[in-house]
């Protein structure tokens, strides 16, 4: 997704991390746990579970913080094709949308919706950490799996599973503040929606409380595949690049090859993505109905409409913000684990 519900879940001790929407931060955590393995070995750790909480929860916001323009950006060409023309789409270019929005808005309009991100991200991150913990023991309970729980086979199919199941979970428990989200993004010149709260209380008025929840469907279908390309591409990039190149140096590789992983994934599911991203716009401010069908019907009607390109309007800036978005995660949660690590060995 874009999901934007980018997350970390612990395993083994560490913080790996899950997309939820689009997988471009998925292995970052891990690999910043990875990166300082060999110092972790020679010391006890003494970061605790909330540590890591807040370390991958101030990670994920000042990453999401700096990388909020191009965000946005996506988002308004994602649902452009919902009420534009013709003429008006082929028109469009991030360049006209940026400076329309600089002109229009004003320089702080880049960072629409970006604060109800962050209030997304830190219980997305705890809904997330608690239920992987909690399906990886339903899962080992399951008759059968328990004798072979140790099996170097079982365990990553258990991790995978409970990772899936971990991710859908906390995108349905935390997706209403997704939706507002995207609401808030997409508003341009005309205010509809005030705030987070306001925002909240409309929806559920006018649309009920089902309202909140418009576009769970493709969301969810989004989670497990982005989760899967991502990790997928990551170690096989991180494995072949390190047996061909071992002395360079972990940081970069895991930038390098989380920042392909995050291409490769939003890549692929960035159309449910764009079907997530109107559906969740449907009925917005009063205005009717477009899309009546599934999400198929979604699908068939943009490249029907818009044709093919249209399932990928958007994806230049989602592209552009992959590699930044990895590098501040990457060192914003290293700086701070170190920082946590440090503070606690001193108490």
């Amino acid at each position: 997704m874009q999901t934007e519900a980018r997350v970390g879940v612990v395993v083994e001790g560490g913080q790996r991390g899950i997309g939820s929407g689009h997988g471009s931060l998925a292995a970052v955590d891990g690999a910043a746990r990875k990166c300082s393995q060999n110092r972790q070995q020679q010391q006890p750790s003494h970061i605790g579970m909330v540590s890591q909480l807040v370390a991958g929860g101030v990670a994920g916001a000042v990453s999401k913080t700096c990388t909020a323009p191009l965000a946005r950006l996506t988002i308004l060409f994602q649902v452009q094709g919902m009420h534009s023309d013709f003429a008006t789409l082929k028109k469009a270019s991030i360049w006209h949308e940026a400076s329309r929005i600089a002109r229009e808005e004003g320089f702080r309009a880049f960072w629409k919706g970006n604060l109800v991100t962050i209030a997304h991200r830190l219980p997305y991150s705890s809904v997330n950490f608690y239920t992987y913990e909690q399906y990886k023991k339903l899962l080992h309970m399951i008759p059968g799996v328990e004798s072979y729980g140790k099996n170097m086979s079982t365990e990553p199919c258990i991790q995978f599973v409970s990772g899936g199941l971990a991710g859908m979970t906390a995108a349905t428990a935390t997706y209403p503040l997704d939706l507002v989200r995207t609401r808030l993004a997409a508003q341009t010149n005309v205010v509809y929606y005030r705030g987070i709260w306001h925002a909240l209380g409309t929806i559920s008025r006018e649309e009920g409380l089902l309202g909140l929840y418009k576009g769970l469907g493709p969301t969810l279908l989004t989670v497990c595949p982005s989760i899967a390309i991502s990790f997928s591409v990551y170690e096989t990039l991180r494995s072949s690049w390190q047996s061909h190149r071992p002395h360079d140096s972990y940081a970069a590789v895991s930038l390098a090859c989380g920042s392909l992983s995050g291409i490769a994934s939003s890549t692929v599911t960035f159309p449910l993505d764009l079907v997530r991203r109107r559906k969740q716009l449907e009925g917005a401010g009063g205005r009717a109905r477009i899309y009546q069908t599934g999400i198929f019907g979604t699908l068939k009607h943009i490249v029907r409409n818009e044709g093919f390109r249209g399932l990928y309007r958007g994806i230049l800036p989602e592209y552009y913000k992959v590699v930044p978005g990895i590098g501040i995660c990457f060192m914003t949660y290293e700086t701070l684990r170190r920082l946590l690590v440090d503070i606690a060995s001193n108490l």
